[in-house]
């Protein structure tokens, strides 16, 4: 067994080199910026895009191609995540792209992809977005897929179903999407996709039962209007839809700083009238030029960046790795994250209309959408700072601090981008099968926003002991947390002790013990932890899966925060020693970073190293639970 006085100097050895790496990828400004690995839909859906507009360029699409062809499985489909489970709707979309670059249906690829599709329900079996997209190419009729009537952006706040019940991610993307419905543009494909089609179409939902059933109903009913709709109330309708969208498009040209409503608002606003050279077009496509990578692998694009969340963590992790308080790179860093503190009010103040403006957003434009995640980990990396400026630094922490706790929800837990987006009717409309489409309070938003009003020295506060009473009533029997942006378990745990310890519980406290028994009895035989993003779909998958250095990190950050440096941490610590590469970062195919549970999943590029750094420094400099509140 490897004891705590071995294991050290291995691991100083790990840190040296793990910081050296780190630091060599912070950019001259301040920022770290890892890429963000997701799944084909993206590329698929750039191709149809830029097909649609009359911008595809044949050498890029090739080199797109290339990169859908290399996520292939052996056995035909796409999955969502390495080594994943396949997907019909995400096999599907790679395949019309291909066939759309030239790839024939012959091709031994193209007839293994073909095969399982219709092998597992054919093209009718795709979700809705899958179906529009199809229906722009002329593949499917736009009359099969659910009304989405643009009237829906006329609705108050205070209406049931309102584009602000949904998540800030789908009203985004509704919005869109109800001009494009709306138009029912096609752009029809020089071929048919028959190959996919199984002619068996799937039972619609229609009874009084269920919520379900009544919206299937009422889907019905918006159909045939959308055949005869009151002209003058859609026109005013698409004119909201239109204005509505115009006015929340980033700096950067993008929509929310992510893929999914980016292309449909280009999409949308063409059908509106804007020529390509309409200047909110051209900043939208420039945008998605900044967003793509074109290497040997291929031509891919990031759904999204998360320079400010990399920032935070990468800071972080160099002064856990003991990087002194003045440190020039985290003075850099730190300079660069008070700049991107937005001080605008965005769609959140729709619930929360007397709340100072403040947080910070992922992404390097998004100030329509700070929120309360990254507001809590920017908060926690500043104040690991010595900056020069000591005056500028506490009054942003200070809005920071009455933002995060202004945006608590009602029952004592936060949400990420939204207070109360709690609405489960927006779950039942047939077009919302996408994935999460509210946002609301999760354990590790909640750990993560505790942790940071506890480093504000505010654990007195009703919202601190709100929202620990929420944060324990969260724990299940077993002793884990549910993680909603990161897979899954493990990362819940890895936040939510975390916030305990900062909280005053000691490792005696029985939540505390329940959670260090469920973390031993899921550490794998190599030491390591490891969390398959099937857990989300299997509670067999809980905790259980090929061991990753993010996820072992995630596991020894609870631990330690726990105050364990028993077998169980030696043993983690030294899988995460014997697995450094030796340019000091560690390798990592699998994806342990979540977008919508059971739907979308992220590989971030470096996590695979902020966090193994993190865990090596707290290890090797002995925190404990106490120390952990600076963590």
């Amino acid at each position: 067994m490897t004891t705590a006085v071995d294991a050290r100097p291995a691991a100083l050895r790990a840190i040296a080199a793990a910081s050296d790496h780190l630091r060599g990828l912070q950019d001259p400004a301040g920022w770290w910026k890892g890429e963000l690995e997701t799944n084909v839909t993206i590329e698929a859906e750039d191709i149809f895009l830029r097909r649609c507009l009359g911008i595809l360029d044949p050498g890029q699409a090739q080199r797109t191609a290339r990169w859908i062809r290399s996520r292939q499985q052996p056995g035909g489909a796409w999955a969502n995540f390495h080594q994943g489970t396949p997907d019909l709707s995400t096999t599907v979309e790679a395949y019309a792209a291909l066939r759309l670059v030239g790839d024939a249906p012959q091709a031994e690829h193209m007839r293994r992809a073909a095969a399982w599709v219709t092998a597992n329900g054919g093209l009718e079996a795709a979700r809705v977005f899958t179906h529009m997209w199809l229906a722009l190419n002329g593949w499917w009729s736009w009359d099969d897929t659910p009304a989405l009537p643009p009237e829906l952006l006329l609705l108050p706040a205070w209406v049931p179903l309102n584009i602000y019940d949904f998540g800030c991610w789908a009203r985004q993307t509704i919005a869109a999407l109800t001009i494009v419905r709306a138009h029912k543009p096609v752009r029809a494909a020089p071929f048919p996709l028959d190959e996919l089609r199984t002619h068996r179409m799937p039972r619609v939902e229609r009874s009084f039962g269920s919520w379900r059933g009544l919206f299937g109903w009422l889907d019905l009913i918006l159909r045939r209007y959308e055949k005869r709709p009151l002209g003058w109330l859609r026109a005013a309708a698409l004119d909201r839809a239109e204005a509505w969208i115009v006015r929340r498009q980033e700096r950067d040209g993008s929509w929310g700083g992510i893929q999914p409503p980016w292309v449909n608002s280009i999409l949308a606003l063409t059908l509106r009238g804007y020529p390509l050279d309409h200047p909110v077009i051209v900043r939208a496509l420039e945008g998605l030029d900044a967003f793509t990578i074109d290497d040997d692998a291929g031509r891919r694009l990031e759904a999204c960046q998360s320079p400010v969340w990399d920032t935070a963590l990468a800071l972080l992790a160099l002064a856990d790795a003991g990087a002194p308080a003045n440190d020039p790179a985290l003075v850099r860093a730190a300079d660069w994250l008070l700049d991107q503190e937005v001080r605008v009010r965005g769609d959140w103040a729709v619930r929360r209309p007397d709340l100072t403006p403040s947080g910070w957003s992922f992404e390097f434009a998004n100030v329509n959408y700070p929120d309360v995640d990254d507001t809590a980990v920017v908060g926690l990396a500043l104040r690991r700072v010595a900056h020069p400026n000591p005056d500028r630094l506490e009054a942003a922490l200070q809005r920071a601090r009455g933002w995060v706790e202004g945006m608590q929800s009602a029952d004592g837990g936060w949400g990420a981008f939204d207070a109360d987006n709690v609405n489960e009717l927006c779950c039942q409309p047939p077009f919302c099968d996408f994935g999460a489409v509210v946002d609301p309070p999760s354990a590790d938003v909640t750990a993560h926003a505790l942790e940071f009003l506890a480093a504000e020295d505010a654990l007195h506060t009703r919202a601190a002991r709100r929202g620990l009473a929420w944060l324990r009533r969260e724990q299940e029997a077993d002793g884990a947390w549910f993680g909603r942006w990161g897979a899954n378990y493990v990362y819940g745990l890895g936040a939510a002790l975390p916030a305990l310890a900062a909280a005053g519980a000691s490792p005696s406290d029985p939540a505390m013990r329940r959670a260090v028994h469920w973390l031993a009895a899921h550490q794998n035989h190599d030491g390591g932890w490891g969390e398959d993003m099937r857990s989300y779909d299997d509670p067999a998958w809980a905790g259980r899966g090929q061991s990753t250095a993010s996820q072992t990190a995630w596991a020894l950050l609870a631990l330690l925060a726990a105050g364990d440096r028993g077998p169980a941490v030696q043993r983690g610590v030294q899988f995460l020693v014997d697995t450094q590469r030796p340019d000091g970062t560690w390798d990592e195919d699998l994806y342990t970073g979540t977008g919508f549970p059971g739907a979308f999943y992220i590989n971030y590029h470096l996590y695979r190293l902020v966090f193994p750094l993190m865990a090596l420094g707290r290890y090797a400099r002995g925190t404990g639970p106490q120390a952990s509140a600076s963590s």
